[in-house]
């Protein structure tokens, strides 16, 4: 088990982005400035591919790995790298809270869902996102997509903010027919 660090032990880029997270937060600001300003945070911290450390960026060969790098202690946020293997993907699933999703290394592709007649159905057309790029999710502005590595040949990372504990909060997966199961993630590191 990897040891998660708290905020003295950070790397100074990261430590700089929740410092700045923490101050944004601190403001009270409504769902759409923290997708607005917070995403200009993480795009601000993504820029930089000299922060990760190595052991929050190993793939396993079967499935995603999701690992906590800073959990506020009010547990406003939290900060997590996913770790695509090649080819790797995710369930259908939602998150229940707001999410700031960035791409620090290689390509996530994402996928949009909605009900459709009692059953889900593919909700526009999928997003990729590239190195240093940031997309939102959240209850108000759609929910409910699936993610893939965008590369079938090499490892992904992608630095993720939520606003809660992710790893430990109950969120959904969805089969074909619109069904819903519980599940907590957890984390790699934990």
């Amino acid at each position: 088990m990897e040891h998660v660090p708290q905020q003295p032990d950070l790397p100074p880029r990261l430590r700089r982005f929740v410092d700045a997270m923490d101050a944004l937060l601190a403001r009270g600001p409504s769902e759409s400035e923290i997708v607005e300003q917070g995403g200009a945070l993480l795009r601000a911290l993504l820029a930089h591919d000299d922060w990760l450390p190595d052991a929050m960026a190993q793939p396993d060969p079967q499935f995603y790995r999701q690992y906590l790098l800073y959990l506020d202690p009010a547990q406003r946020y939290s900060v997590a790298s996913f770790v695509w293997g090649p080819g790797q993907r995710t369930p259908v699933h939602d998150h229940t809270v707001w999410g700031l999703v960035g791409i620090l290394r290689g390509a996530e592709v994402a996928q949009a869902w909605r009900a459709d007649g009692g059953a889900f159905a593919a909700d526009g057309a999928p997003l990729l996102l590239k190195a240093g790029e940031v997309c939102a999710v959240s209850p108000a502005l759609g929910d409910i997509h699936e993610v893939r590595n965008a590369f079938d040949d090499r490892v992904s990372v992608g630095v993720h903010v939520y606003g809660a504990d992710i790893g430990a909060v109950e969120r959904h997966v969805y089969a074909p027919d619109g069904s819903r199961k519980p599940f907590r993630s957890g984390y790699a590191n934990r």
